[in-house]
């Protein structure tokens, strides 16, 4: 045994006490290379139909806080092929088309550095994005068809996060971490989930996955740079009247926990009191004080100082205004990377945020458990979220929840990621796979069964307890009604073949079948398998169900642990990326399909769908794991030229005569004084929001008063506590209306405040002119 020399001590004494300094991740053995990026895909704020619960009166008209695209990327530093790049979505889902033209431009700036094998792009499915982005006609008809707009800034933004995170590129690690999240997600169609075999149901605790699986990203340099994570539950907890875009839970959740970050590493401990206020706290009491020479209380004396700062009017200004006003936007120091963390979307499909359950809201009493209908009808029966009646509370709480596992995730990882980074992807044909199957029956004889053409079931226009449907629909209905068969009918009548390959489905829309004026839902889709160390990532084009998750994951896990080459026992973290590279809505088990609640009639390729997926994600495993390659399928078709899109343009904005763009129509009453929580509202004369969709800037923005005379930005689009409401008079009325309501945290330093606006008028000859507009100031005290 050798020994320390005695000189050696005092040196060893010392590195311990950093080493103790030193939080988990601090130093990194930096055996990946990684990156991280972001980008702002908001959207048109105005006149487009938002996507999820697919209500034609669900027209975007503001914004509750932006949408963002977040993006990683690892590499492996001994060979430059061999990295992979995951992009997270503040979208309901990703789109098949967006995709291709992502990849279209990656390859003519990168070259083969990135393609379809090892790039994927998942949404986190929240239902108050805008629509019009995806190609088949069947999702895009509430949206009255293709809205370039929507698409364009979609793909532009997911482009910008994967630059960043290519050029953010440097040593780091990866840890990961996972822990059990209650109280965020219910079974929405605990009826059938039940019809799952029982002995497989008692080997879990719950009706819905709890784990949540976190990445955290730590630069070898600068430390902490991101965190990912995977967790199921809806993005339902904005309801279907909704009008504000917004990234409900998860894209609170990860709104929240940038800013803790944030705060958390900021220079003063002033400044780590409140969440993204972008200024240092001060002692209001002395600096004001010693602005004015009369012996005032502090109140009156802020008071007098607000008062001589009266609204503005409109005014001309520059688009980089919105830009440079943005409060994140001065956060980036130097070159340390921007820290990113995204809340990503898992099997969700039978997965609820409306945790206090579902209610008759005529009666209040529970819903029927087997249909979710009250006294027959579905449009009465609804899910509570856990701040009901008020959605937006219940988006922070479910959110906050989220934010909070996160953390405690985040900073306990110790389990470091290392090993192979791989991938495997292939394209399918889901309307005719055949499937082997191994009957439980005498002789174990194997049968082959195949999946259908996408159809949807009549129990699909029942819509869920999170977003009922309309009519005389109910889940669970396995015979069909013969007055919508007729009108069914009127469309495409579906064979004998495909009524009998879709059994017990009743089909209401043989939509695999219809292809006017283009196909109306996907036969094609892609399934893929990224691999960092022993962390696998099943990226799927749908929402599978508590149980047909759980089963995926374990055929690919037993995939792997009965490989030789696949990992080394129980070290192997599977998680379910859901919603990722395109859409094909959702898949069941064998079992909850014969149920046909909404999850079920949703099930696009008929009852042996999972089966199909778990034969075919094995094959990758195996593919992977043996180092084999695969043969890609065949391609999807791109539909860009053949889309249809029906949304008016805008025409003109006007104001009245005497009135200008950007004008305070309703300002803060004089002398106003606000306390925490309470709500500021300001109304400008405005223009439509699709004139510009300020990306990467703000409509809406409140300014505190420093002591030295300067206002600086504390809240703008991004904060979970600034809304930013459009509204016209009248239907096609050329005037229109911006209405920002500050409700004022808990974290606000008193002081004085003031309101602005910033939009982009256009003019009978389509020009476009940016404005901005401030109300009169106003005093929060304590």
């Amino acid at each position: 045994m050798e020994t320390t020399p005695i000189s050696m001590i005092p040196l060893l004494l010392l590195c311990l006490f950093f080493l103790l300094l030193c939080p988990i991740g601090c130093l990194s053995d930096a055996n990946y290379v990684i990156g991280t990026g972001s980008y702002d895909i908001t959207g048109p704020a105005a006149d487009v139909n938002m996507m999820g619960y697919a209500n034609i009166e669900q027209i975007a008209s503001g914004i509750h806080f932006r949408l963002r695209a977040r993006a990683f990327i690892v590499a492996d530093p001994n060979d430059n092929g061999s990295r992979v790049v995951f992009v997270n979505l503040d979208a309901c889902m990703a789109s098949q088309l967006v995709t291709i033209k992502v990849l279209e431009r990656l390859q003519s700036r990168y070259g083969g550095l990135y393609s379809e094998k090892n790039v994927a792009i998942s949404g986190i499915h929240t239902h108050a994005g805008p629509g019009g982005y995806l190609q088949y006609v069947v999702y895009i008809i509430t949206s009255l068809g293709f809205v370039r707009q929507s698409f364009d800034v979609i793909v532009d933004g997911i482009e910008n996060s994967i630059i960043q995170a290519h050029e953010n590129l440097r040593p780091g690690s990866i840890y990961i971490n996972t822990g059990e999240l209650l109280d965020a997600g219910v079974n929405r169609s605990p009826s059938a989930y039940l019809n799952n075999p029982p002995d497989e149901q008692a080997r879990y605790k719950y009706n819905v996955d709890k784990d949540m699986t976190l990445l955290k990203f730590v630069d070898a340099e600068w430390g902490p740079v991101g965190s990912f994570n995977w967790f199921a539950t809806h993005g339902t907890s904005m309801s279907r009247t909704n009008s504000l875009i917004s990234g409900d839970n998860k894209g609170a959740a990860a709104r929240f926990m940038e800013d803790w970050y944030s705060q958390r590493n900021s220079p003063t401990s002033e400044s780590a009191e409140s969440i993204g206020t972008g200024f240092n706290a001060s002692s209001l009491s002395q600096q004001y004080g010693r602005m004015s020479n009369m012996t005032l209380s502090m109140e009156d004396s802020l008071h007098k100082i607000a008062a001589s700062y009266k609204s503005t009017g409109g005014n001309s200004s520059e688009r980089l205004l919105s830009v440079s006003s943005r409060v994140r936007g001065s956060m980036v120091k130097g070159e340390k990377p921007q820290f990113v963390a995204a809340f990503c979307q898992s099997n969700c499909g039978d997965v609820s945020p409306n945790v206090l359950g579902a209610f008759c809201i005529d009666t209040g009493s529970p819903c029927d458990f087997n249909h979710s209908t009250c006294n027959g009808k579905n449009e009465m029966c609804y899910g509570r979220g856990p701040g009901y009646p008020d959605e937006f509370e219940s988006t922070r709480i479910i959110g906050e929840k989220q934010f909070k596992k996160a953390t405690d995730l985040f900073n306990s990882a110790s389990e470091l990621l290392s090993g192979k980074i791989s991938y495997r992807h292939v394209y399918l044909d889901f309307s005719k796979i055949e499937v082997k199957l191994t009957l439980a029956e005498p002789g174990n004889l194997e049968s082959v069964v195949k999946t259908c053409p996408a159809a949807m079931g009549f129990s699909f226009a029942a819509g869920t307890t999170d977003g009922p449907g309309a009519f005389d629909f109910k889940q669970g209905d396995d015979n069909g009604n013969p007055f919508w068969k007729l009108v069914r009918n009127v469309l495409r009548t579906p064979s004998k073949e495909q009524i009998d390959c879709q059994k017990p489905k009743p089909i209401l829309l043989d939509t695999g079948e219809m292809s006017l004026p283009y196909p109306w839902a996907p036969a094609i889709l892609p399934i893929q398998i990224l691999r960092i160390g022993q962390l696998v990532i099943l990226s799927v084009p749908g929402e599978f169900t508590t149980m047909a998750g759980r089963r995926l994951r374990e055929a690919v896990k037993a995939s792997f642990l009965t490989s030789k080459n696949g990992g080394s026992g129980s070290d192997v973290h599977v998680v379910i990326a859901g919603l990722t590279n395109t859409y094909s809505q959702y898949i069941t088990t064998f079992e909850e399909y014969q149920i046909q609640r909404y999850e079920g009639a949703s099930t696009l390729y008929g009852p042996h769908t999972l089966s199909a997926y778990i034969q075919e994600f094995k094959k990758l495993a195996l593919a992977m794991v043996n180092e084999e390659d695969v043969d890609g399928g065949p391609t999807p078709p791109d539909l860009l030229d053949k889309q249809i899109g029906l949304l008016a343009p805008v025409v003109v904005d006007m104001t009245p005569l005497g009135v200008s763009f950007g004008d305070v129509k309703e300002d803060v009453p004089k002398n106003a004084s606000y306390k925490k929580e309470d709500i500021v509202e300001v109304t400008f004369w405005s223009s439509s929001p699709r004139n510009d969709l300020m990306t990467e800037g703000t409509f809406s923005l409140v300014e505190f008063l420093e002591p030295n005379g300067d206002w600086s930005p504390v809240y703008d689009d991004d904060d979970f506590c600034l809304r930013f409401k459009w509204s016209r008079p009248a239907a096609l009325s050329a005037y229109s209306f911006a209405t920002i309501q500050w409700e004022i945290p808990q974290a606000a330093t008193p002081g004085i405040y003031r309101i602005r606006h910033f939009n982009a008028a256009k003019s009978l000859l389509s020009s476009i002119k940016h404005f901005t507009g401030t109300s009169s100031a106003f005093v929060v005290t304590k």
